[in-house]
């Protein structure tokens, strides 16, 4: 079992949701996130005065899938999340060593 993680554009979520649902991932997470990458933030413009964003707003994905589904999902979500703009964000794949289903005390991959 895997979890794939991505960090996204905000406005691209409903894209890739769609996207994995058409594959047949079943749940994912969701979070708001902030960071920065390779350009470590912008400047804008704002009623006149030019301040630095360092934080840039993102989005967290965090999907649980079996082993060989992990090249479907990060298909997915690249295909889904890329615009070709900068900042389009980065994929990460990582091991779990155990899942429960909490309600029916199922494990692995069948709480998955």
């Amino acid at each position: 079992m895997k979890i794939v993680m991505a960090i996204i554009k905000p406005f691209k979520l409903d894209e890739v949701r769609d996207a994995l649902t058409a594959i047949g991932v079943q749940g994912l997470t969701v979070t708001e996130v902030k960071g920065y990458g390779r350009q470590k933030g912008h400047t804008e413009i704002y009623r006149g005065t030019e301040y630095a964003v360092s934080f840039l707003p993102k989005i967290k994905i965090e999907v649980a899938v079996a082993t060989d589904q992990v090249e479907k999902v990060v298909s997915a979500i690249s295909s889904a999340a890329k615009t070709g703009q900068i900042g389009d964000g980065k994929i990460f794949v990582y091991g779990i060593d155990q899942a429960v289903r909490i309600r029916t005390g199922e494990t692995d991959v069948e709480a998955l």
